[in-house]
């Protein structure tokens, strides 16, 4: 067997490798330690034992650290690190995806599919026409099961980092909020023609922060599109039919993902 069949067989073999995210401090040089609820995880669960290979991950940069199961016991896994390499899977420029609070249970859908479609960063909007109102206490116990739904989608992904669910926010603050952003779109069914949307999407460039607004069940008011439109956000249509809420951030995701990675 050559060499390149060989590197060829060591890549199959490392897409097959479960990965887990660790704290940037759980590795050190060549030896790294999982804590926490992954060891139930990879210890009773995939019933892993020393020698099985794994891949670690910091949450925080775009390194993938091969690791070799030394010891494992129920307070943590104590593994070699193998190599070290830089992974592949983010998207070249930041998409913070700002949804309109949903009802029921969409928002674990439209977070998970985000994750998968490479969005950076989520933040709940709470728009004139969301139904959902979130008081303090709900808000903090949602936002703990959308956090722990991106990190599955990340691993489930390969992805090298866990986007953040960020707290809910006005409309208004999520309109500032976007201006870190160089490009910023709002999908509006009123808007006609494709034209602008070709021009947006076949104009996005490597390296510029996207930010996209979806609205929540029954759209944007009249009033959020005007102010939306008055900061410099570019409406844009997404065709002759109408999306749920659901469909249409993973249809401006899906397009914005293909421009970047096309090139």
């Amino acid at each position: 067997m050559g060499k390149r069949d060989c590197a060829e067989k060591l890549s199959a073999l490392e897409t097959d490798m479960y990965q887990f995210f660790v704290e940037p401090s759980q590795i050190k040089g060549d030896r790294a330690v999982v804590i926490g609820k992954n060891v139930n995880h990879i210890k009773n669960v995939l019933r892993m034992k020393p020698g099985d290979k794994i891949i670690l991950k910091n949450g925080c940069d775009n390194r993938r650290y091969i690791c070799q199961v030394a010891a494992m016991d129920e307070s943590g896994i104590g593994c070699n690190v193998c190599s070290v390499e830089e992974g592949s899977g983010e998207l070249p420029s930041k998409i913070y995806l700002f949804q309109g609070l949903p009802k029921s249970d969409k928002m674990e859908l439209i977070i998970q599919k985000a994750v998968e479609l490479g969005v950076y960063e989520i933040i709940p909007v709470m728009c004139r026409r969301s139904v959902v109102r979130l008081d303090e206490k709900k808000e903090k116990v949602r936002l703990a099961r959308w956090q722990g739904i991106a990190e599955a989608a990340a691993k489930q992904s390969k992805r090298e980092t866990i986007p953040q669910v960020i707290n809910v926010m006005s409309f208004q603050d999520a309109i500032f909020y976007s201006r870190c952003a160089k490009v910023r779109m709002i999908p509006y069914e009123l808007w006609e023609g494709m034209e602008q949307t070709r021009k947006i999407m076949g104009g996005l460039q490597p390296a510029e922060d996207v930010a996209v607004f979806i609205g929540p069940e029954g759209g944007f008011s009249e009033e959020e599109i005007q102010m939306a439109m008055e900061d410099g956000v570019l409406p844009i249509t997404l065709g002759k039919r109408i999306l749920r809420t659901e469909t249409a951030g993973m249809t401006v995701l899906s397009l914005i993902m293909y421009h970047l990675e096309s090139g």
